[in-house]
């Protein structure tokens, strides 16, 4: 069944390259933080090309919070959440030219290393690494790339008031018995200005 949510953002900055790859029903985890200048009431909705199977908090007809320049959100009732999370499967293809091949062993140093690069905090790669870590050090290699369009085009976001700079960051991997030759990917550099919005999450590929 596909879930749809009206929206668009335009201008969005991410990461990662479009072209063939793998197609099948994937999961996805992303969490978005909200880094408004000052105390701000936030707006974000959804338009994703497949099935939500999880939101936190709940999605109705999109999230409405309030943020402050910590990215400590509350929403109507008072609740306080670190960030919003949501979680769907979806039918598409993801971008495997260009990307990394790593050593199981060698994930979380790797993660660490090129989320920071790419420009997460260490708040924000701390927590992607804490997810997706222990689904990947114990395999023998991990190929990895970060995606852009094959993401952003199916998982669309509208925020009011849109952000200054946004950063969302998705990476499809899969596990593999042997060490694949993968042409590297590079990392426009990611500045930071006035309200920021970042997000991370990812994709195992089967």
């Amino acid at each position: 069944m596909k879930k749809r949510m009206t929206g668009l953002l335009a201008g969005l900055l991410a990461v990662g390259l479009c072209a063939c790859g793998d197609m099948g029903a994937r999961a996805a985890k992303p969490v978005l933080y909200l880094y408004p200048e000052e105390q701000t009431a936030v707006s974000v909705t959804l338009d994703f090309d497949g099935e939500l199977t999880a939101t936190w908090p709940i999605y109705e007809d999109g999230w409405h919070v309030t943020a402050a320049p910590d990215g400590t959100l509350h929403d109507a009732a008072g609740q306080e959440y670190s960030y919003l999370f949501w979680e769907g499967v979806i039918d598409t293809e993801y971008d495997f030219s260009e990307g990394f091949c790593v050593a199981g062993a060698d994930t979380a140093d790797f993660l660490r290393e090129t989320l920071a690069a790419i420009g997460l905090t260490p708040r924000e790669y701390n927590e992607f690494i804490v997810y997706w870590l222990p689904r990947m050090q114990d395999n023998a290699y991990n190929l990895i790339a970060f995606q852009r369009d094959r993401y952003t085009d199916s998982a669309r976001l509208t925020v009011e008031p849109a952000p200054d700079s946004v950063l969302r960051v998705f990476m499809a991997w899969k596990p593999l018995d042997a060490p694949q030759t993968i042409a590297p990917q590079t990392f426009a550099p990611f500045e930071r200005q006035g309200f920021t919005l970042v997000e991370w999450g990812g994709a195992e590929v089967g």
